[in-house]
């Protein structure tokens, strides 16, 4: 019994160690400057403007609630960029992503916010205005 303590204990010092990791990466990518990024993304980037980059997974769970927000606003709106880990691993690693969802803040070229999970509309519309 005391040893199948200690393995849950393990286990939920594991996944609690993850979740600092990842929260602390995050925080760690703002200010990174983003380079080499080809295309019309590279060209906005380069010009300095304010992108807001989202990131997403088709088998991702969090991403199937988000996608139709980031769709909605992408019409709405010319400086929204939504790119498939899947299609694009070099843009994902251009920009640090480790996991999906992801939505990335972009002001003068550098990494403004980075922010990991499903976001309500409220929240991720006050990241683009």
């Amino acid at each position: 019994m005391e040893s199948f303590l200690y393995i849950i204990l393990a286990i939920i010092g594991f996944i609690l160690f993850m979740q600092i990791f990842i929260r602390v990466s995050s925080l760690l990518k703002k200010g990174k400057e983003i380079t080499g990024i080809n295309g019309e993304l590279g060209n906005k980037i380069n010009a300095g403007e304010k992108l807001l980059v989202y990131f997403f997974s088709p088998t991702c769970g969090a991403c199937k609630a988000i996608t139709p927000i980031i769709d909605k606003m992408k019409n709405e709106k010319s400086n929204i960029y939504k790119i498939d880990v899947s299609q694009k691993p070099e843009i994902s690693r251009g920009f640090g992503v480790m996991g999906t969802p992801a939505t990335i803040v972009v002001e003068n070229k550098k990494i403004s916010q980075y922010i990991l999970g499903a976001k309500s509309e409220t929240f991720i519309r006050k990241l683009v205005d």
